[in-house]
């Protein structure tokens, strides 16, 4: 197979910043400042990028060749994130101000009917650094412990404890901040005060127990680090003819903050959650006195945005807003989280088993501020100046992004070398676009290239954006197939606001979501 061979571009480029075939540390701090958009770049950080390439022998002391050029542009040195930004958003306003990365039926492993209820993925979903963890509570097979699983479908269950220690060992491994336990919550007053025991025995003063008031205003995740907070509804009367009649999907009641039984359970409820009652207008009125988490399902929130996108926004300004599959989604699917953010909903639950375009957007969204799980919320949903964001306004296009997809390698390392053609080097076409709100969304395709196992594309497309805070770049390979399916190649999804301008790697991820090894596009990016 022959090797792989810079473009045309970066070859210009290596022209433009080198002396007699040379690029010094010099050079390359002009180039870092001028085409990869790090204004700031200095001299040393110039050479602690010769000092990393030196370390992989393709660096020569008076500095890069072409050859070391093009490979450091292609190396993981050079990802399309800056991996040294870290945790970089306020992290000191209430919860309310955040997009959350959030699981729904978490304890799952695969479908919702008959999988197999396990710590697993949950441990999975704490490591890739979801922050909120929702279990359903229902009385054991003898009634004397508490078991999760999906209520009235053939999962077999796992034991509630087994999942809350999991949770701790695992819960800030990824990130510091807050992860919170959303409880679906099917027992009886007596398993009620058992839930009780278990949580404050398993998480001790790792719990934030506000008591017995309702907070007025959530606290912030930096006032929150390596806490965990439980969130359900207050405990009601048990109803022996049928507990669950009264629960929606989610199986979430009506918010009270009246007395009850179960008074150490009602004190361990940190976000106090409900349903509410009557339409979508009526559930998401505003309480100036105490704050809450709102559930609506994914269908509830289609339709409640035609009438009360007003209404939902504002409520969002301090409430919680969770938005939840729709219960058809028996396959573990999701959907569209954009509608959601759009309006200001932090919690978007999603099956973090169920794979799919969606899931990669929910991916993509939460690479941002070091992958920590927490996103601030853009300013306009805030409601800082007392307006209220309107998603239907005509909104002016704020940038436009020019994207150049160069070319690809790696899938002669990563797969099988007739996994795509028995008899043939593949066919790769790349996608590339933009997901938000509606009018930024748009999808663009390169040429195919035959027969090649390092493709060239080298094309330019660009897509002008309304609001780049909401927007994600979508990529997606694949290898067309005459008579079938067009084989999947790769993906990745990227958060607009912190990609980095210039020619950058992209490294591609697995239909999961897990990153290739070696699997990888040269692209640039350009901001005007």
């Amino acid at each position: 197979m022959a090797a792989a061979e810079p473009p045309a571009d970066v070859k210009a480029i290596f022209n433009d910043y080198s002396e007699n075939g040379t690029m010094s540390v010099d050079h390359l701090r002009q180039f870092m400042a001028e085409v990869q958009g790090e204004e700031k770049a200095t001299v040393e950080d110039a050479q602690e990028v010769l000092d990393s390439l030196q370390q992989l022998n393709i660096f020569q002391k008076r500095g890069l060749n072409l050859e070391a050029f093009f490979k450091y542009l292609f190396g993981d040195l050079n990802p399309p994130l800056n991996p040294k930004l870290g945790v970089h958003h306020d992290m000191t306003a209430p919860l309310s101000h955040y997009f959350i990365y959030t699981g729904h039926n978490s304890y799952l492993t695969g479908n919702q009917l008959s999988s197999d209820c396990s710590d697993v993925p949950i441990i999975n979903a704490l490591k890739n650094g979801v922050r909120v963890i929702e279990l359903d509570i229902w009385p054991n097979s003898t009634k004397d412990s508490i078991s999760v699983l999906h209520g009235r479908t053939l999962t077999a269950p796992v034991e509630f404890l087994k999942c809350l220690k999991s949770i701790k060992e695992y819960a800030f491994v990824a990130s510091e901040y807050p992860v919170v336990i959303t409880l679906e919550d099917h027992l009886t007053p007596d398993l009620q005060a058992l839930a009780a025991q278990m949580i404050t025995e398993t998480f001790g003063d790792m719990l934030f127990t506000p008591g017995d008031e309702c907070l007025s205003e959530f606290p912030s995740p930096e006032s929150l680090k390596r806490r965990v907070m439980i969130s359900t509804k207050p405990p009601q009367e048990y109803k022996s003819t049928g507990d669950d009649k009264d629960f929606d999907e989610d199986g979430e009641d009506e918010d009270e903050c009246g007395e009850d039984v179960a008074a150490e359970y009602r004190r361990l409820i940190a976000i106090h959650a409900g349903k509410g009652k009557g339409g979508v207008g009526e559930r998401v009125m505003v309480d100036p006195s105490k704050v809450r988490r709102l559930s609506l399902s994914e269908l509830q929130i289609e339709k409640g945005v035609a009438t009360h996108a007003f209404e939902i926004v504002r409520f969002t300004h301090k409430n919680l807003l969770r938005i939840y599959p729709k219960g058809t989604r028996v396959d573990s699917s999701n959907f569209d989280p954009l509608t959601a953010w759009m309006h200001g909903a932090q919690l978007v639950a999603f099956n973090m088993q169920g794979y799919g375009r969606e899931l990669w957007m929910m991916h993509g969204m939460f690479r941002a501020n070091g992958g920590c799980g927490y996103v601030k919320k853009p300013e306009f949903l805030l409601g800082h100046d007392g307006r209220v964001f309107d998603p239907k306004a005509a909104i002016p296009i704020r940038t436009t992004l020019r994207v150049t997809v160069y070319m690809g390698e790696g899938w002669y390392h990563d797969f099988e070398h007739t996994h795509f053609d028995t008899y043939s080097p593949p066919d790769f076409y790349a996608k590339v676009g933009i997901v938000g709100v509606p009018v930024d969304c748009m999808m663009k395709k390169t040429k195919t290239i035959g027969d090649n196992w390092i493709p060239s594309w080298d094309e330019v497309f660009e897509f002008p954006i309304t609001i780049p805070e909401l927007a994600l770049l979508r990529i997606e390979v694949h290898e067309y197939d005459m008579s079938d399916k067009d084989d999947f190649a790769g993906q990745t999804c990227l958060p607009i606001r912190e990609l980095r301008q210039g020619i950058r790697a992209v490294p591609l991820c697995s239909q999961k979501g897990e990153q290739y090894k070696s699997v990888k596009l040269l692209m640039r990016f350009e901001f005007f």
